[in-house]
């Protein structure tokens, strides 16, 4: 399988704020990860640093055996990494097919647009997500559990190696975490590397093998979701002192 993402020593800091500390974890090509910690954590920003719309202070972040610390946001998609965002980003009075057209003009994207057209491909990516009935009409109409099946397929358009989804199950109902849960494991099956981050731990705990665990920007444990879940660390972070997780 090998070595995906590398992480060493990584500090981003906004003034006297450290939001991630000195955090270091290795990514396994087709690992499915979890990536845990109460509101406030660093989460995002960690996110937002491998991703490359924030630099570290210091630091290290190597994909695929390259150095991409500090590297650009489209630099990054071009060489593999694609997200989404806890808040849903899209150009609203678009169709939803030409929002994941958009993404879909990427470099890494364009391998496959070039071969099937863009239109073909923007479309597999909708059907694969279930909104392939939804093609012509816009987000700004969609209801929030669609709006976050649009977010994943237009990540899926640059045709990433590795998929950052960040709270994908915020602000969901119960039925469409499920789909979401269902979606995503559909990706995993199909061999994407998922890195997938949450605060609320039981939606974590049966969905992935491995979860990294943080508080207040620091690395915690690293381990399965029950032993993380059950640290007295992520004890005291989430409930105060008290009972584990069942």
């Amino acid at each position: 399988m090998g070595l995906i993402l590398e992480i060493k020593n990584l500090t981003k800091k906004y003034g006297g704020l450290t939001a991630v500390n000195d955090m270091s974890f290795e990514i396994m090509r087709g690992e499915f990860i979890g990536l845990i910690g109460p509101n406030g954590a660093g989460k995002t920003t960690l996110f937002n640093v491998i991703s490359g719309f924030e630099k570290p202070n210091s630091g290290s972040i190597r994909f695929d055996g390259m150095d991409i610390t500090g590297l650009k946001p489209f630099r990054i998609v071009n060489l593999g990494i694609s997200r989404t965002f806890q808040l849903v980003r899209s150009f609203h009075y678009l169709t939803t097919l030409d929002n994941v057209s958009v993404a879909c003009l990427s470099q890494r994207g364009k391998e496959i647009s070039n071969i099937v057209g863009i239109n073909n491909y923007a479309s597999t990516l909708l059907a694969s997500v279930g909104l392939i009935d939804k093609a012509r009409l816009p987000p700004v109409i969609l209801p929030h559990g669609d709006l976050r099946r649009l977010e994943i397929a237009k990540a899926l358009g640059s045709n990433p190696q590795l998929l950052l989804l960040d709270e994908p199950f915020s602000g969901l109902s119960h039925e469409e975490a499920e789909g979401i849960t269902s979606l995503i494991n559909k990706l995993r099956e199909e061999g994407l590397t998922i890195f997938i981050t949450g605060h609320v731990l039981r939606e974590l705990m049966n969905l992935v093998p491995r979860v990294i665990a943080m508080v207040q920007g620091k690395f915690v444990i690293d381990g399965p979701p029950r032993e993380v879940a059950n640290h007295k660390l992520i004890l005291e972070a989430y409930l105060g002192r008290g009972e584990g997780f069942a």
